[in-house]
């Protein structure tokens, strides 16, 4: 079947409105644990951009590396703790793949998919703090939402 109408094409993706609330809890969770700044952002199913946040005194390379670790578990199809976790396993492989991606893979925990049901709608990158602490920010946001997070 196939969606028709702007509301059931709404319900496909993630909305502004629940990619706002992913970044806002997200980073509310960072300050709970004390965590260093962080930059969350938030990845529609096709890899673009749909929201970010960077806290003040967040380097400069955070957007970048939490966009990076969301667009490889989008292209990867599980979270950036898995991609981590094989890439040691096979890093030439990784290594190559890096490298086909044009760079914008990073293979490190902090990339979460966001999934309705059973479907993929997104992903979280979150960087800024170790990347065990990163990662577990992201499923506070997306939980907000009443949507899944997947760490793979």
């Amino acid at each position: 079947m196939v969606a028709v109408g702007y509301f059931a094409l709404r319900m496909l993706g993630i909305s502004l409105e629940d990619a706002g609330t992913i970044v806002d809890r997200a980073i509310e969770r960072a300050r709970e644990l004390d965590l260093r700044p962080l930059t969350v952002v938030v990845l529609d199913a096709g890899g673009h951009l749909k929201a970010m946040k960077r806290e003040d005194g967040a380097g400069i390379l955070r957007a970048d590396t939490a966009f990076g670790k969301a667009w490889g578990a989008l292209g990867w199809g599980v979270g950036s703790r898995a991609i981590a976790d094989q890439s040691n396993e096979r890093p030439t492989f990784f290594g190559a793949l890096v490298s086909v991606a044009g760079g914008r893979m990073v293979l490190a925990p902090g990339g979460v998919l966001v999934r309705r049901d059973d479907d993929v709608i997104g992903a979280v990158g979150v960087s800024g703090d170790t990347p065990d602490a990163d990662e577990g920010c992201a499923p506070a946001g997306i939980e907000a939402t009443g949507l899944r997070a997947d760490t793979g």
